[in-house]
Parts: C-alpha cells; structure tokens; sequence
C-alpha cells in the first residue's frame, strides 16, 4: 500500500524525467514507512487509477519544495486518518481535498462536532463519505448558511432535529442556499406543504429535474395540475420515488393486474410507497384467491397477523351470503 501512495504521488505531481528542467520535485523521496498509522485502503471505485483533474486557476500553487509539500500531506492524511476517514479514497472521489489547506479542514471538523452541533465522530465520518465537499466548502460563507438557512427558514427544530435531517440527507451540505435549497423550498410551499421542516430531504432536489416531471407525470395520466398537486401535498415522500423504477410498475399492476382505477390513487397515494413485489403483489394474490376485494388502504397497511385476520372474516362471510343467496 505504500507503494500505492507513492506512485498516485508521483502521478499527480509528475517529475517529468525525460526532461532536463524539472518542473515539480521528485517524489521518490516521500517516506510513507515513517507513517505506521496509515492504513491505506484499496481504492474501491470501478477506476483503477486516481483522477486528477488538470491544474486550474481555482488550485492553489502547491508550495515549491518537495519537502513542504510532503510535510502538508502527510499533516492532513494524519489527521484525517486520526478522525478514521480515509484520505486516499476521499481525495479519489474530491481531488480539491489534496490542496485545502489544513486548517480550513480542521474548523470544519470542530464546527461539525463539538457543541452546538456536536456530531459524533461515527456520524461526521458517515457526513464526508456521502458529502466530501463538507471538507472543502469554506465553512463561514458556506457551511455555517446552509444551517442558519435550516434553522431559521426551513424551521428545522433545534439541534437535535438539524443532526437528524443531515444524516437523512448529508447532500444538503453540499448545496447552494440560493441557487438550490431556498428556491426548491418556494416551490414546496407554493405547492401547499406547509411543514417543509418534516421533509428538508428534497430541498436538495432539483424543482426542474426532479420536482415537477413527477406532477407532470400525473398529468399525462390524465389528472388536471390541482389534482396531482394534491397528492404530493398530502404524501410529499411521492416526490422522492423514481418514475421508471417505481411509479409505472406500480400503476402498471394496479390497472393491468389488480383491474383498478386509477383515481384510486387520488385517495391513497401511500400506495407508491410499498414494495411491488414483496408487498403489493402477494396481498393481491391472497384476496384474489378467496375473491375478496379490499380498499388498498385496508389491503396495504395493516400488518401481516391483521392482514390475515381481516381476509378470513370477509371471507367467512362472503361464504355465509353465498349459502344465503
């Protein structure tokens, strides 16, 4: 694994050999062994070599002796590495982290995990992982809004409840209060969800990408705008279910299969929310078999026992009106 380090190393910064003027300094220098505290993992993304992006504007001038520059990597892999994050595989997937400086990292981790925010070490790790432009967003005109803008706009409830929404969603972190989060809470509101603070998970969602091809999606099914806008009022995890993956497989076994109308959807738009085939399919299968016909309220929520409870009754007296009749 040192050699690893070693050549992403000389990789990145290339010593250009062939030439007679170096541009960087070698890195045959870099002594990894002196680190026994690293533990470089495999890098486990489907590349087999880290991407660097070519040097731009926005990249700080690395410092220009090899020594300097060795010393400031190895004080970030060592802290990072002391907080159990892994600095080869994070930089892989958000190379700007090989050139923020040190201390800028280091007062994002104590913002993010002492009081009043105080993450736990195992949360703030799980935080870099799914969101590494945590680590690099400047923490005053970045980090430090998006949780005012929670706080105060969205009307998250106090700590407790703004640690809950960024481990639900940790991209949060890594929007833009004004070209993404704020915009995408207007359109919630217009919408008439008036408790955005219950589902700050889709104020990372795109209102143009993702928002409004699901309302339109109801549309062509031929629902008028206040109509499919009332369901996700009433259900606003809709929004967050795939259309391909989702919504027509579902729709297409409620009309196909089950032989129901669509509006009943309007009702009970809960029903997008259950699995197909682990839910959806074998309740349908077990009314069908004993001819009984259920709300999908009544079919869907109830719990397996009272599921099975529910169909015998109906069952038993379907049976008893046939002997009647």
């Amino acid at each position: 694994m040192q050699q690893e380090a070693l050549s992403f190393l000389s990789s990145t910064f290339p010593s250009h050999h062939h030439h007679h003027h170096h541009h960087f300094p070698s890195f045959s220098r870099l002594r990894f062994h002196n680190f026994p505290a690293f533990s470089f993992k495999p890098n486990t993304s489907s590349s087999s070599s880290l991407f660097f992006p070519p040097k731009s504007p926005d990249f700080p001038s690395f410092p220009s002796t090899s020594e300097t520059l060795e010393s400031d990597i190895h004080e970030k892999l060592l802290y990072l590495d002391s907080l159990g994050i892994d600095f080869l595989t994070l930089i892989n997937r958000h190379p700007p982290l090989l050139s923020a400086a040190l201390s800028a990292v280091k007062s994002v981790v104590d913002y993010m995990t002492t009081p009043p925010i105080n993450f736990s070490l195992p949360d703030f790790r799980r935080l870099v992982s799914m969101c590494p432009e945590l680590l690099t967003n400047p923490l005053t005109s970045h980090t430090i809004p998006v949780i005012t803008f929670l706080l105060r706009e969205v009307g998250v409830d106090g700590v407790f409840d703004l640690r809950q929404a960024l481990r639900r969603r940790p991209r949060l972190l890594a929007c833009s209060v004004d070209c993404q989060l704020r915009p995408t809470l207007y359109f919630l509101q217009r919408v008439g969800i008036l408790d955005p603070h219950k589902h700050t998970y889709l104020l990372s969602c795109s209102v143009e990408q993702k928002l409004l091809p699901r309302i339109d999606y109801f549309q062509k099914l031929g629902f008028s705008r206040r109509t499919a806008t009332s369901m996700f009022r009433r259900f606003p995890q809709l929004f967050n279910y795939s259309i391909a993956e989702n919504y027509e497989p579902k729709l297409d076994y409620l009309m196909g299969e089950m032989g129901r109308d669509v509006r009943e959807i309007l009702e009970f738009p809960q029903y997008f929310s259950f699995s197909l085939e682990n839910r959806i399919k074998p309740r349908h299968q077990a009314c069908a078999e004993k001819g009984v016909r259920f709300p999908l309220p009544v079919m869907l929520k109830t719990n397996e026992a009272g599921f099975r409870d529910t169909l015998e009754v109906h069952f038993v007296l379907n049976d008893s009106e046939e002997l009647k009749a």
